[in-house]
């Protein structure tokens, strides 16, 4: 099954929370609420400068991609 790079998630029972979810290595939850990431894969082995630089960049993306799925919804 192909999922697409990034995912919007959300839950009643955290209300004012919206969460994207990044499908691909590696994998995260970002919070929206509070802008807290849970890594689902393990990157303790990864270079710490370029691991760093790329987390930086999907953080930006994965919000990127809300506020796009946000205007498209408001169309």
């Amino acid at each position: 099954m192909e999922f697409p790079k990034f995912l919007v998630a959300d839950n009643t029972d955290l209300r004012d929370a919206v969460f994207i979810v990044h499908t691909e290595f590696p994998a995260f939850i970002l919070n929206l609420e509070n802008d807290e990431v849970k890594w689902l894969d393990d990157i303790t082995d990864e270079s710490e400068g370029d691991l760093t630089k790329t987390l930086e960049g999907l953080i930006a993306e994965a919000e990127d991609f809300y506020t796009r799925e946000v205007e498209r919804y408001n169309l």
